[in-house]
């Protein structure tokens, strides 16, 4: 195995693989490490949620430590992180808590407008509403980390290795899509409008990348900052569907985004970020 490491040749020929060889590559290797570990463990923790936590966990240290093996032997990266937009960290903290207000605001905006039209009804914030937005962000910021340094991080340098960055952007965004509404067929049907509200929020995501230069603290920024706030509002029950509204409006599957003011809102959020850059030029 040394050998094969060292030898420049098999590395170039790694390099020069086409991306979606390559990333496919990446993922088998990753299942055929991770399989012999979860198998055994799903076997002897008989709890399916613990057990699903797990797994997980370990499949996403395996994806970290993949992710620094594999860029310093194909591509001789040594900090990888730094090429992903893990970089200027006074920059990218200021972006992340642009992205956390201007996530928080879209989904606290969005709900405002639904019960002003009266298809969500407000509630009385529960006693322990303090602890419960405490744990939304300690939730949502490593969620967000985690989901962002796969699509907008690592799958988005293996794509931009051979294609422009629009190809990049609608790939990455559909890609994030697809993986987020993988489910039984009739659970697709039921929930069919999350599919477009995921692609929104993956082009949302994608332009935030690209408007903050490549740097990841907006994209981390603004997808906790959704999950944050539609957490707040659903664990706290502030607003309950009025039975009368049909749930095209007030949300598919409990989840206001996976509506058509959802879809609306993602694609707002989509469009100033795109819309942003050109207004400075």
């Amino acid at each position: 195995m040394s050998s094969v490491r060292s030898d420049p040749r098999v590395r170039q020929r790694f390099a020069k693989l086409p991306a979606p060889l390559r990333i496919v590559l990446f993922l088998l290797i990753l299942a055929a490490v991770w399989v012999p570990i979860a198998l055994p463990l799903r076997l002897f923790i008989r709890d399916d949620n613990l057990a699903s936590i797990v797994t997980m966990v370990i499949l996403y240290g395996e994806f970290l430590i993949g992710l620094q093996v594999w860029n310093r032997w194909v591509w001789t990266e040594a900090r990888p992180l730094q090429r992903y937009g893990f970089r200027q960290a006074r920059l990218n903290g200021v972006n992340l808590l642009a992205g956390l207000c201007l996530g928080l605001g879209s989904v606290l905006a969005l709900f405002f407008l639904q019960g002003d039209a009266g298809w969500q009804i407000w509630q009385v914030p529960p006693a322990q509403f303090a602890r419960i937005v405490l744990e939304a962000f300690v939730m949502a910021v490593p969620l967000g980390f985690a989901e962002e340094l796969l699509f907008r991080g690592w799958l988005w340098d293996e794509l931009a290795r051979n294609y422009s960055s629009k190809t990049v952007m609608g790939a990455t965004s559909l890609i994030f899509a697809i993986a987020h509404f993988i489910k039984p067929i009739e659970a697709i049907v039921a929930t069919w409008l999350t599919f477009p509200a995921l692609l929104m929020l993956g082009v949302a995501l994608a332009g935030a990348k690209q408007w903050g230069q490549g740097r990841m603290g907006l994209p981390i920024g603004l997808h906790a900052g959704l999950v944050g706030g539609y957490y707040i509002l659903n664990v706290g029950q502030l607003m309950q569907p009025n039975p009368a509204s049909p749930t095209w409006l007030t949300g598919m599957g409990g989840n206001p985004l996976a509506s058509l003011p959802g879809v609306v809102a993602l694609s707002a959020i989509a469009l100033l970020i795109y819309e942003l850059p050109r207004s400075k030029r």
